[in-house]
């Protein structure tokens, strides 16, 4: 039985204060991170550009004719 590990690489969050959004990467290996503002029209769509990106990274199968 083959065992695996799981390695977090990079930590985001994403924070609101006061009205203002802001996106936090952390690269955990080695220890930087990053920030950028985020639109509030952005971060409305973020559910959408998730499914989107989950859709393109692992698409359904295709079907036989």
């Amino acid at each position: 039985m083959a065992t695996s590990t799981r390695t977090l690489l990079f930590a985001a969050e994403l924070v609101e204060e006061n009205g203002t959004y802001t996106l936090l990467v952390e690269d955990v290996q080695r220890g930087g991170v990053q920030t950028t503002p985020v639109p509030k029209a952005m971060v409305d769509k973020l559910p959408i550009f998730l499914s989107a990106l989950a859709a393109k990274l692992d698409p359904p199968p295709r079907r036989r004719w």
